[in-house]
Formats: structure tokens, sequence, C-alpha cells
């Protein structure tokens, strides 16, 4: 982990429960395989989590959408997991927006999809 994750509890507490499914599933399975054993290792720590969190899209006082985060974690950080050979920019664009519809200021792109864990802290 980078020192600016460690100097956030939260994000710290959620990468370390990354890295403890990681460590024990390895690389391999499909992302709802790794959202349910994150999402259980969260509560096992003690962390409230909201699965398949959704945010409504408003435009001009119309509701015009939905995005669906992975999960939101003590209802400050998305979480949004894939498994996937590298992330990219659409994956860090998928997430801010997931920050920007659900009015979150922090966000946490994990990546499950290599031998070695894949993250990036994002903040608006």
């Amino acid at each position: 982990m980078k020192d600016d994750d460690l100097k956030d509890p939260l994000t710290g507490c959620i990468l370390s429960a990354a890295f403890e499914v990681a460590n024990t599933l390895g690389h391999g399975f499909l992302e709802s395989v790794y959202q349910k054993a994150l999402a259980h290792e969260l509560v096992l720590a003690g962390l409230p989590v909201e699965r398949e969190k959704a945010f409504k899209i408003i435009y001009k006082g119309t509701e015009i959408g939905t995005y669906v985060a992975d999960m939101i974690v003590d209802g400050r950080v998305v979480v949004e997991l894939k498994a996937v050979e590298a992330l990219g920019p659409a994956h860090t664009a998928q997430c801010l927006n997931y920050l920007k519809a659900g009015d979150v200021k922090v966000g946490l792109l994990i990546n499950f999809g290599l031998p070695r864990i894949e993250y990036r802290r994002l903040v608006l």
C-alpha cells in the first residue's frame, strides 16, 4: 500500500481486506466472487457494506439513469471491483462517475485479475 492510503483508516482497512481476499482466493475467479468475498471480509471487520449500490443520475431535476457501483463502505467509500488483465482509463472513468453520481468523495478501484492485486484510490 502507498503511504497516502495508510493515512485514511477506512481505505486502509478496505485495502487490507482486499489483500486478504486476494491472498486467500488467488486470481482467476469472476468479479462477483471477489465482490461477495470482500463484502464478507468487510462485515467481519465490523464495517457497514452496501452491495450493488444504485446511484440516480439527475439532470435538471429529472432522473435520466442509474449507475450501480459494486459496493459502498460506511457510506463514504465507493468500491469498484474488476477481474481483468489491466486497469484502463475506462475503468477509472467509470469509478469517477460513480463518485459524482453518489456525491461520494473517495473511491477504490480494485483489480483481482492479476497474480498481484492492483488498485487505484480516486478522490474528487
